[in-house]
């Protein structure tokens, strides 16, 4: 291990360990933004380059869908008059219903079900409005034809409410929209299908200004890459899982292309400093071979009793760490007097102890010159990670101590902000993070389907035009003719690893994703994978790596 990076930890590490011993476009357009690669001739690889060969090779695919016309349209449907399934029947016991009637008498089990037939006066998108009545909130799926669209949740105030299904793509003549709810009985009165309008209100004229004022060069480099591109590709991405590139080099098998991004996760490391830096060691790598990184923190709780990512897992309580003391810019000894005083908890400090061990980790990456997309407390929202249980307060209590303690005391400037946050509830400070990203895993669901446009136009709308969207983390590859129909262009994917990607062998799975359509999606002209990105930076890798 190099003295480098003992240094880089050490401060750090050794106060955790006191304390607490007791996450058709062309693609030849020209691109003037580049990412400059700084080599630092210290940095060693930890192993020597492979060569891992594709299966096969495949021709490009040019981003086609159907031409779209315009045409006004307002059609409604009465659910009685559909096909009914599974034990469904029509009824008129409510009041203020349309027509004759309504549909109910679903049940519990996921089998009854309603067919609406109805006849497309072109193609475009629509927005599908459900006039439903539910007891309780039952997830209802959608399917166009034999096709899922996505699963909505109803109300559950006992009365006829509007739900609408915004920016579903429907194709001209007669088709069949089924609703099958999952988990509860529902009365649904009708179906109204209009054109929609809210695919003109999405943007991609992001400014590409880092938040922060004081960053390096090759972050803002990249930022200005990845704003110049918005809009026009989708840049690929996997997660690797363990240090290495077997995802990644499956992909290649498959594909006959490699991701740009590599996605990986930093821990604390409470255990092995060896685990930690073979994760650094191949971050920094794949950027110093061409590629981006990408780094989420899964923060497993500083908790000497109960420590993990999930709070199910922990007994660490956030609440008790808040604190009204300005603790973002204060020295280790100053922090360890106000505990000593107890002015301010255990957990605080605890919290404070793990982020000064996360900077120091990225500080060696800042050091081999690597800019990072940095993703901190995925998924900020719910309440099945430690950092969101408590609520939105505490969550933005926290992403603004990490971001001011990164970027005011540890003064890194390497790092692009990623905030994965998913709610407008939990929104944080604009000023606090670049690019704002989702998170889809879409249950029932193999491939791609409408639900991605959804999100992404919902996220635009409270976040704004000016951040670029993402999707941080999905479990099937998006689509790229979809994408670009439906105007839902996201910057970058990333596909989780393990069973997303690869079954227990080692091979390719196609549980999530078929081979069809990661092939098509990697070879899409308007995906960007490495051999592009690398060719568009004037990057040329060296004899025997990867790619």
């Amino acid at each position: 291990m190099e003295i480098r990076r003992i240094i880089a930890l050490a401060a750090a590490m050794g106060a955790a360990a006191s304390a607490f011993s007791a996450c058709s476009k062309s693609k030849k357009a020209s691109v003037t933004a580049s990412v400059p690669i700084i080599e630092e001739t210290t940095a060693k690889k930890t192993t020597e380059p492979t060569t891992t060969l594709p299966v096969e090779t495949f021709p490009d695919y040019p981003v086609t869908f159907p031409e779209i016309e315009k045409k006004e349209s307002g059609n409604l449907y009465e659910a009685e008059k559909g096909e009914l399934k599974g034990g469904a029947k029509a009824a008129a016991d409510l009041p203020e219903f349309s027509g004759d009637g309504y549909v109910t008498g679903f049940g519990d089990k996921g089998e009854a079900s309603v067919t609406f037939e109805v006849d497309v006066p072109s193609n475009q998108h629509y927005d599908l409005s459900f006039n439903i009545s539910a007891k309780k909130a039952v997830d209802c799926r959608l399917t166009l034809g034999d096709q899922q669209l996505t699963v909505f949740r109803t109300t559950d105030n006992d009365q006829f409410t509007y739900i609408t299904i915004y920016g579903v793509f429907l194709t001209k003549g007669k088709q069949k929209l089924t609703i099958t709810p999952e988990n509860g009985d529902i009365c649904i009165d009708y179906l109204k299908i209009e054109n929609n309008t809210s695919l003109s209100d999405i943007s991609y004229d992001a400014s590409g200004e880092l938040v922060n004022k004081n960053a390096g060069q090759s972050a803002k480099e990249l930022m200005s890459f990845l704003s110049d591109n918005y809009g026009k590709y989708i840049i690929t991405g996997q997660y690797a899982y363990g240090g290495d590139n077997s995802e990644l080099d499956l992909v290649y098998r498959t594909t006959g292309k490699y991701p740009v991004i590599r996605f990986s996760n930093l821990e604390v490391p409470r255990e092995s400093y060896d685990d930690s830096y073979k994760e650094i060691d191949a971050a920094a790598e794949w950027y110093l071979n061409g590629g981006i990184t990408c780094v989420s923190w899964f923060w497993k709780a500083p908790s000497d009793k109960k420590s993990g990512v999930r709070t199910e897992d922990t007994d660490f309580d956030i609440s008790r760490a808040v604190t009204e003391e300005k603790i973002a810019e204060l020295t280790e000894e100053e922090l360890r007097e106000l505990y000593s005083k107890g002015n301010i908890s255990r957990e605080c400090y605890g919290l404070i102890l793990d982020i000064d061990s996360m900077a120091g980790q990225l500080t060696s990456l800042k050091n081999r010159g690597v800019p990072v997309l940095w993703r901190p407390l995925p998924e900020g929202s719910g309440d099945w990670y430690w950092w969101g249980a408590k609520g939105a307060a505490d969550y933005k209590w926290l992403w603004q101590l990490i971001y001011d303690r990164f970027t005011k005391y540890f003064e890194l400037d390497n790092l692009i902000w990623i905030w994965n946050g998913q709610s407008e509830a939990s929104l944080v400070d604009k000023r606090t993070f670049d690019i704002a990203a989702v998170d889809l895993y879409l249950s029932g669901e193999k491939d791609y389907g409408s639900k991605f446009y959804e999100e992404f136009a919902a996220v635009q709308k409270f976040v704004g035009s000016d951040k670029l969207i993402a999707l941080s983390e999905c479990g099937s590859v998006p689509d790229m003719d979809t994408a670009f129909r439906d105007n839902a262009v996201w910057s970058f994917f990333g596909v989780w690893y393990g069973k997303y990607v690869q079954n227990e062998k080692g091979e390719y799975s196609e549980e999530f994703t078929s081979r069809d359509a990661l092939v098509r999606a990697y070879n899409s002209d308007g995906a960007l994978t490495l051999d592009e990105y690398r060719k568009m930076r004037g990057f040329e890798p060296a004899e025997g790596s990867d790619g």
